[in-house]
C-alpha cells in the first residue's frame, strides 16, 4: 500500500516506540506535522526549538528510546543545535529532523536556506538526507547509529518533496539493531585485578555511562564488599547511596577541595563509568596515580599522566568478573570518610541570618518526595546542588554537564513530568537560565503539568560574578535584574509566588507540591556565599 514519505517516517518512529515528538511546525514541515495526527505519537509544541532538543534528550534519558526533535528550516534548525548539542556531549540517543526546501530550489539563492548537514555535523554522529525508496534503512541506521556506544543524536535533513512524495516501501526492512559491545579484554582484568589488590589506598570514581549500562547493583555490590570510598560526577548522582559512609562526594563542586583534600592518599583510582566529558582525570587525578578505566569506550587522557589500565566492554560483565577478586584489605578509615562528610555538609550550609542558597536547596530536599524528579539548571546552583542533593536513585537528579548550557532547566522539566506523570517533578533555575526558557512555562500551562519551577533569583549571573573576581575584574556585563524589579503576579498563565525568607520558602514549596498546575516560587536570596563555595 502507498504510503508518503512522512506517513512512512512516523511509522518507523512507532515501530521504535517513540512517544513524543517535540518540535515547532513550519510550511516545509507541515506534511510530517500532518503525518503524525492521528498517530501513537504526540506532537508537543514548544516556544523556541532548543527546547525541543532538551526535551527530547530528557524523554530519551528516562525511557531509554531514543528522543526525537523537529524544526523548520534555517533560523528553526539552528535554534535547535543548542538542544541537540547537549544530547551529543551528555550521551543521548536522539534523532533531529530539520525541513528542507525541495529539489527545485536546492543550490538557489533562496531565504531561510542553509546547509544543515554542514551545520550539525560537528554536534551529531551522522548527518543524512530521507530520500523517497530508502526511509526505512536510512531510520533502521540511523536508530542503530544513535544508540550505539557512545550513544548521541543523528541528524536526518527532510525535503518537503520528499515528505510528500508517495512511496510502497516495505516496513520488514525495517529492523534496526545496535551493535553489542565486544568481549572485554581478559588481560586487562587480570592486570586490573591486579592493580587493585597491590593498593593500599584504592579510590572509585563513578561518572555518566553507568546510567545508561544497568550496573547499579554490581557496582554497589562491589562498592560495599570491599568497603571502598566513592567519588562521583555530577550526571551519576544516584548510583551510589549517599546516606551511607562511603561517599566521599561530587568531584569539580562546590567545596571541591575538600573533597580532593580527602582523596589526596589514593594511590589508585577505579574509574567506573567515568565519561572525562565531565571532568577531564587531568583536573583531579595526579599525574602518578594509576587509573582503571572501566567503560565501553578507551580512557581521553594527557600522554604526561600515567597510562590507564583500560577494560573495555560491557560494564555489567566487567563487574560481575570482577565480584571475585577476595575483600581487599585496604588502609582507608571508615570512621575518617563519615567524620569527613559532616565537615563537608557543615562547611555547605554555613550559618548566616540571610536568606542564601542552601537554605532553599536543603529545604527542597527535606520537603520534596524521594522518588520525585529535580532538574536543575547551569548556574552557580547547581554547584550546591551537586554536594547537597542527596539522590537516591538514577535518573532523579536531570543535568546538563557534558555540554553544561543553560536554558535546560525548564524544557528538562517539563519533559520529564510529560514522561513520568506520576512522579513529583521540581525545577531548580537561576535567573540567566529562567529567563533563557521562560516562554516554556506557556507550554507547562498549555499541557496542564503541574511541575514546580524555583527560581533562585540573586539578580546576577553569580557564577559568572565569582570568575570574574577571582581574576580581579570588577562586576561589570552580570547584573539582570535592577534593583527597583518587583516580581509578577504570574508568568504566561502560571501562578507566581514570591518569597525572601527560608520560612516563606517551606511554606510556599509545601503548597506548590500539593497543587494542580504550574507554580513559580520565586525566591530572593543572598548569593554572596557562593565566592567561598565555588
Amino acid at each position: 500500500m502507498l504510503k508518503n514519505n512522512a506517513e512512512i517516517v512516523v511509522d518507523a518512529l512507532e515501530r521504535t516506540g517513540v512517544r513524543y515528538l517535540f518540535g515547532y511546525p513550519g510550511g516545509q514541515n507541515a506534511r510530517f506535522i500532518e503525518a503524525l495526527r492521528g498517530s501513537r505519537i504526540e506532537f508537543v509544541l514548544v516556544t523556541h526549538e532548543a527546547s525541543a532538543g532538551f526535551m527530547a534528550d530528557v524523554c530519551a534519558r528516562l525511557t531509554g528510546t531514543v528522543g526525537t526533535c523537529l524544526s523548520t528550516l534555517g533560523p528553526g534548525a539552528t535554534n535547535m543545535t543548542t538542544g541537540v548539542g547537549n544530547a551529543f556531549l551528555d550521551r543521548v540517543p536522539l534523532l533531529a529532523f530539520t525541513a528542507r526546501m525541495g529539489k527545485p530550489w536546492q543550490g538557489r539563492t533562496v531565504q531561510m536556506q542553509i546547509d544543515h548537514r554542514k551545520l550539525y555535523a560537528p554536534i551529531t554522529k551522522w548527518s543524512a538526507a530521507l530520500e523517497t525508496g530508502r526511509i526505512y534503512s536510512t531510520l533502521r541506521k540511523a536508530v542503530d547509529i544513535a544508540t550505539a556506544e557512545q550513544p548521541g543524536p543523528v541528524h536526518l535533513d527532510f525535503p518537503e518533496d520528499v515528505a510528500d512524495a508517495s512511496s510502497g516501501e516495505n516496513p520488514a526492512r525495517f529492523h534496526p539493531t545496535p551493535p553489542s559491545l565486544p568481549p572485554f579484554d581478559q588481560k586487562a582484568l587480570k592486570r586490573a585485578i591486579r592493580l587493585i589488590q597491590k593498593s593500599k589506598h584504592p579510590l572509585v570514581a563513578v561518572g555518566l555511562t553507568v546510567n545508561r549500562a544497568g550496573a547499579t547493583r554490581e557496582l554497589r555490590a562491589f562498592i560495599d564488599k570491599h568497603r571502598l570510598p566513592v567519588v562521583s560526577t555530577l550526571m551519576a548522582k544516584g548510583q551510589v547511596a549517599e546516606e551511607g559512609s562511603r561517599f566521599v562526594g561530587v568531584i569539580g563542586r562546590a567545596k571541591r577541595e575538600r573533597v580532593a583534600e580527602y582523596c589526596k592518599p589514593a594511590d589508585l583510582v577505579i574509574a567506573i563509568g567515568y565519561d572525562p566529558i565531565e571532568f577531564n582525570y587531568e583536573e583531579w587525578v595526579p599525574k602518578d596515580i594509576p587509573i582503571i578505566h572501566i567503560d565501553t569506550v578507551g580512557a581521553d587522557r594527557d600522554r604526561g599522566h600515567a597510562s590507564p589500565c583500560n577494560v573495555v566492554g560491557n560494564i555489567r560483565d566487567i563487574l560481575r568478573a570482577l565480584s571475585s577478586v577476595p575483600t581487599l584489605r585496604h588502609r582507608w578509615d571508615a570512621q575518617a570518610l563519615r567524620e569527613h562528610r559532616r565537615k563537608l555538609r557543615q562547611a555547605l550550609t554555613p550559618a548566616r541570618e540571610r536568606f542564601s542558597p542552601h537554605h532553599a536547596i536543603v529545604a527542597m530536599r527535606e520537603l520534596f518526595p524521594k522518588d520525585g524528579i529535580l532538574t536543575a539548571d547551569v548556574g552557580a546552583h547547581t554547584h550546591l546542588i551537586g554536594q547537597l542533593w542527596e539522590t537516591h536513585r538514577r535518573g532523579k537528579l536531570l543535568v546538563s554537564n557534558g555540554w553544561s548550557s543553560m536554558g535546560f532547566g525548564i524544557p528538562a522539566a517539563i519533559s520529564a513530568k510529560l514522561v513520568q506523570p506520576g512522579r513529583p517533578v521540581l525545577a531548580c533555575v537561576g535567573d540567566g537560565g529562567f529567563l533563557m526558557m521562560v516562554g516554556e512555562i506557556n507550554t507547562a500551562v498549555r499541557l496542564r503539568l503541574p511541575v514546580v519551577f524555583v527560581l533562585l533569583r540573586d539578580n546576577v549571573l553569580s557564577l559568572i560574578k565569582v570568575k570574574q573576581g577571582r581574576k580581579g575584574f570588577q562586576p561589570h556585563g552580570v547584573e539582570i535584574f535592577g534593583s527597583d524589579y518587583r516580581p509578577s503576579n504570574t508568568f504566561f498563565g502560571a501562578g507566581v509566588v514570591p518569597v525572601d525568607t527560608e520560612e516563606s520558602f517551606r511554606e510556599a514549596l509545601k503548597q506548590a507540591l500539593q497543587g494542580t498546575e504550574p507554580v513559580i516560587i520565586d525566591a530572593k536570596v543572598d548569593p554572596t556565599e557562593y565566592e567561598g563555595m565555588i
